[in-house]
């Protein structure tokens, strides 16, 4: 069984290796080398140092819709096209080649949440159920029919960059057992996706990351959550710009003003918001690394800090 798998960020670097141990990967399509950090240096994707690491052809076009790509990967003769996370839209020419269509690896529970951000869209709504979907790839975004998938609860205090990596070790596991099937002549029953409860999760952007002390604290304390590791939420606190690293929602009845600071201790800084407090616990000043609240109370010495009990 001949697989392209075309994939481009970390998460679909688990599904490589399953596909590479169920099939022959003929040749691996990621997207081009981008500039990265301070320096801006060509990087090459996680996949593409993978795929070179396993010695597969890797190919980086910057679209799929030329009509000499079409015909390279035509020329490969492929029996499957595995898609993860690649980040370019399949013109139906590239759906059709593949004799056995294309197959799409998404971190979510279909129709919940198609799109870009799966992940962390489903922290931030609050969901306590996610898991990851096998589907058969259609023309439209993440539409086409679901042919086996994985449940998986969200902790209470998980965060985005955690789910991610349980979400790619389940991704790996449902692809695994979709290519053993086809292996054996099966194919996966296709169930197409109901048109109720259909969300999108719009892609990341920096500037969400801003929190609005209005808000109810269980919205803000999600929003924590899903933008750790990235974009990371940032507040005022006290008068000083920190970026949030854990916090959690406290059910507290006060008078303040969202956004005062209400106490600070051992257990985190609590922050007065539209429903509730906010209690930071991790945190992180400019140009520093992440510390305990306790930590930061300590580098204040802050006598206009109202002190918690405990």
């Amino acid at each position: 069984m001949k697989i392209v798998f075309a994939g481009t960020p970390e998460f679909a670097v688990p599904a490589l290796r399953a596909a590479a141990g169920k099939a022959e990967v003929v040749a691996v399509y990621t997207q081009p080398d981008r500039p990265s950090g301070r320096g801006r240096v060509l990087t090459p994707s996680p996949v593409k140092r993978a795929a070179q690491d396993m010695g597969f052809p890797v190919l980086q076009p910057d679209t799929l819709r030329a009509a000499e790509v079409q015909e390279a990967l035509r020329a490969l003769k492929p029996d499957l096209m595995v898609v993860v996370a690649y980040g370019l839209l399949l013109p139906q020419a590239v759906l059709d080649i593949p004799v056995d269509g294309c197959w799409n690896v998404h971190a979510s529970l279909l129709p919940r949440w198609r799109g870009a951000a799966p992940i962390q869209r489903a922290i931030e709504a609050g969901d306590t159920e996610t898991g990851v979907c096998l589907m058969r790839m259609e023309k439209g975004l993440d539409t086409g029919p679901v042919l086996l998938e994985q449940r998986t609860p969200i902790g209470e205090q998980e965060t985005g960059g955690e789910l991610h990596d349980r979400l790619a070790a389940l991704g790996a596991q449902v692809l695994a057992d979709g290519l053993g099937l086809l292996r054996v002549g099966i194919q996966p029953v296709a169930r197409p996706q109901p048109a109720e409860g259909v969300t999108y999760a719009r892609k990341l952007d920096k500037a969400e990351a801003r929190l609005d002390w209005r808000e109810p604290a269980p919205v803000l304390a999600n929003r924590v959550r899903a933008f750790n590791p990235w974009p990371m939420a940032e507040a005022d606190v006290a008068g000083e710009r920190l970026r949030l690293h854990a916090a959690v929602a406290l059910p507290l009845a006060h008078g303040a003003a969202p956004g005062t600071l209400l106490a600070a201790g051992r257990q985190g800084i609590d922050v007065a918001c539209g429903d509730g407090a906010l209690r930071i616990r991790t945190l992180q000043r400019a140009g520093g690394k992440a510390i305990t609240a306790a930590d930061w109370l300590n580098a204040r010495r802050d006598p206009a800090v109202p002190s918690a009990q405990g």
